[in-house]
């Protein structure tokens, strides 16, 4: 089977989608922060209807401009999932407090829950899992809980380049997800490379961890701005297929566009309907805009869009 899936009709022609990157585009999410969805007029142009959109809670953002976005987006019929990072919640009054404006004033009832990208905690938390235990999410009657993977390590949790500590997570978070009641998924860090995505996917199955993997895809982009998120983002060996193509003079100046990637996950999916990657979620490092419109002409919500043509 090729993994080049998408087919031109004519030079200039509307891209044919692949049957099994349709279906494994379908029900994908993608993520916002407040400054970057107020450059979008209007979500309902530019996405299907009921994409989950999540919203990324960089340190130093009010948590007001958050739940703002929540509510438009919300108001627009979008699924809402903010982010908690732990490390900048400073203590269970405060995360009790933004569970609560988020349900007030936008009807919340899904969160992606993780450490953080900062170094040192403002406060009381400094790991998703001590979220969990707060049971603030249950009380609150959270149906959907994402917390975070990393198909290729992570150097702040294992700074000896290990997999022990992200190992560890996973299975304690397995252990909450065989007790709970929740939906959850395991929402990725973005990679380059499916084979190793593929490797570390079955691993996770045969050592029991069976939380829905959503893996994450950046967006199409310029190659010198995936290098530099990338590296900002602790991508582990995958980050060589950027710096591969960027030795390439004839690909250098081409926006990088997440093809192989997914048409390689696509197939194997195709061939594997067990494999526990179940959804695509997507980082959009070029832009909102760029990367629904190339969902969209590969097959995301079947090519068609939109909550405002719907």
């Amino acid at each position: 089977m090729s993994l080049l899936p998408f087919r031109k009709k004519a030079p200039d022609a509307p891209v044919t989608p692949d049957a099994a990157v349709e279906a494994f585009l379908d029900g994908f999410s993608i993520e916002v922060m407040p400054r970057t969805a107020e450059k979008v007029e209007d979500f309902k142009e530019i996405l299907p209807a009921g994409t989950r959109v999540y919203i990324a809670h960089i340190e130093g953002t009010p948590i007001e401009d958050m739940v703002a976005t929540a509510k438009r987006l919300a108001s627009d019929g979008f699924p809402v999932m903010p982010h908690f990072p732990a490390r900048i919640i400073k203590d269970e009054a405060t995360l009790t407090d933004w569970i609560a404006r988020y349900q007030g004033e936008a009807g919340v009832d899904q969160a992606l829950l993780l450490a953080g990208g900062v170094a040192e905690p403002h406060g009381d938390f400094h790991s998703s899992m001590q979220l969990l235990e707060t049971g603030a999410f249950g009380k609150a009657g959270f149906k959907r809980l994402h917390v975070a993977g990393h198909p290729e390590g992570n150097k702040d949790i294992d700074p000896d380049g290990s997999m022990k500590n992200v190992t560890e997570a996973l299975e304690w978070k397995q252990k909450f997800y065989d007790s709970s009641d929740a939906q959850m998924a395991l929402a990725t860090q973005f990679c380059f490379e499916a084979g190793p995505v593929i490797e570390w996917a079955d691993a996770l199955k045969d050592a029991g961890i069976t939380i829905p993997i959503h893996i994450g895809v950046a967006g199409p982009a310029k190659l010198q701005t995936l290098i530099k998120f990338s590296i900002a983002c602790g991508v582990g060996a995958s980050l060589k297929v950027l710096q591969k193509r960027a030795k390439d003079v004839t690909k250098l100046l081409l926006p990088y566009e997440p093809n192989e990637f997914i048409a390689e996950l696509a197939a194997h999916k195709a061939a594997n309907p067990d494999f526990n990657i179940e959804k695509v979620h997507f980082f959009p490092l070029g832009g909102i805009k760029t990367n629904a419109t190339w969902t969209r002409n590969h097959g995301g919500a079947s090519g068609t869009p939109l909550a405002a043509s719907a």
